[in-house]
């Protein structure tokens, strides 16, 4: 994880590959299928299985549609939450849900494997946008300003209820958890973001969805930030519309809100 967010990605993603495999609703490692791993050889069919959360699942989507511009008849699964969104890739999406019938494929992948199965380098990420929505218009600012409780990194990552409100206070801001927009998924959610300006965001799944849009995102993250936002720099090779705001010491919420104020 420290050479990827050093931009080292040919080692990187080769030890990225010894991870704990958590697929949701099922034992940990990997799944025991009729079809074998793909192992980056020449194949006809493949199907990108969902591992890790929401985000995860939207930021490594990408590889469906490049591995279909191939020739490679592409099937990805997906969290139910993320199946009418993921339409807009233009594969065939399967929901993760109860007892699914597989496709006949030639092999299979975890999403998170694509980078390393494809040899991507910073320079050759699948460029974003990749997904689509049609605009629903609910205000020009929408803001994200905590992630899943359940999260065991959440208590880093979300803002204090304090500095929140501070942002929501912003005029025509408005609230983009699903309590507030009444979004039944993340398609719902994804059309929401399509009709705003601008979307200002903790490191959740919602800041993944702008960027896989090419909304503009003012992504707010700890000092100790995930790997995928590397170091030391405001912008993302994933998502050219993501501008980066970061904690200048742990904990200093206050002053990344200051700053996104400032730049606002």
């Amino acid at each position: 994880m420290q050479l990827l967010a050093k931009g080292e990605f040919e080692l990187g993603w080769k030890l990225w590959e010894t991870r704990p495999i958590e697929i949701g609703g099922r034992v940990s490692g990997k799944p025991a299928l009729a079809v074998p791993e793909w192992d980056g050889s020449d194949i006809g069919s493949l199907l990108i299985l969902p591992e890790q959360g929401l985000g995860d699942q939207i930021m490594f989507a990408r590889y469906a549609p490049l591995m279909r511009d191939r020739g490679v008849a592409t099937t990805i699964m997906c969290h139910p939450l993320l199946a009418r969104l993921f339409e807009t890739l233009g594969v065939p999406v399967l929901n993760a849900q109860g007892r699914v019938a597989l496709p006949p494929v030639d092999a299979w992948a975890l999403g998170p494997s694509m980078p390393y199965l494809c040899g991507t380098r910073p320079e050759t990420i699948p460029p974003a946008p990749y997904l689509s929505a049609t605009p629903r218009r609910l205000g020009r600012i929408g803001v994200q300003a905590s992630g899943n409780p359940n999260n065991p990194t959440d208590v880093t990552r979300s803002l204090p209820p304090e500095l929140a409100q501070e942002l929501l206070a912003i005029p025509d801001a408005f609230s983009l958890e699903h309590e507030s927009t009444g979004a039944r998924d993340l398609r719902d959610t994804a059309e929401i973001i399509a009709g705003a300006d601008l979307v200002i965001a903790v490191d959740t799944a919602v800041a993944h969805l702008a960027g896989a849009l090419g909304k503009p995102c003012w992504l707010m993250i700890p000092r100790q930030a995930d790997w995928r936002w590397m170091r030391d720099r405001a912008d993302s090779p994933w998502y050219p519309s993501i501008r980066l705001f970061r904690q200048p010491v742990a904990g200093d919420w206050a002053s990344v809100v200051a700053e996104v104020k400032a730049a606002l």
